[in-house]
């Protein structure tokens, strides 16, 4: 039998369990100036974008508006302006960088939408290549990739400077 030893993982089931979560992990991350130990990788005038600390692929950042809602109908018109832009500017970079077959780009708002942070809509941006799901995703519900996450990091945020 093979082993696959993820201790990174540690430390989000111990902070679940330990109620020392933050209310709202992006409002959490706006206000803190520790960037990168919260993988900010870009701070706009009303929006941010920061990497997946649980990324579906390598390259996988949301676009996040400082603003705490959780609906497109209560984001003003510059706060969706700058989100479009900044996205922009992403998938561009995430071209240039990873070389990707395709993109995903999207919101799940709500719980029943599938949100993992419920109440503060994100726009998810991620490389997507042909075959990047297979049988690990599929049947061992895990997931390899080939960079560390601090790589990513380094990599995105000279990008977006």
């Amino acid at each position: 039998m093979d082993y696959l030893w993820t201790p990174w993982r540690y430390q989000y089931i111990a902070q679940v369990h330990s109620g020392k979560q933050p209310e709202c992990i992006f409002c959490d991350a706006a206000e803190r100036k520790d960037d990168e130990v919260t993988l900010v990788i870009h701070r706009g005038t009303s929006c941010f974008v920061i990497l997946n600390r649980y990324p579906y692929t390598s390259g996988h950042v949301m676009v996040v508006p400082y603003a705490h809602v959780a609906e497109l109908r209560l984001c003003e018109p510059a706060v969706l302006t700058e989100m479009m832009y900044l996205a922009q500017r992403v998938e561009s970079v995430l071209r240039d960088l990873y070389r990707p077959d395709g993109m995903n780009l999207g919101m799940n708002l709500g719980r029943a939408a599938g949100a993992g942070v419920v109440g503060h809509l994100h726009l998810h941006a991620l490389p997507r290549w042909v075959g990047d799901s297979n049988f690990m995703t599929v049947t061992g519900e895990t997931r390899v990739h080939p960079e560390e996450l601090s790589v990513t990091y380094d990599k995105l945020r000279k990008a977006l400077a």
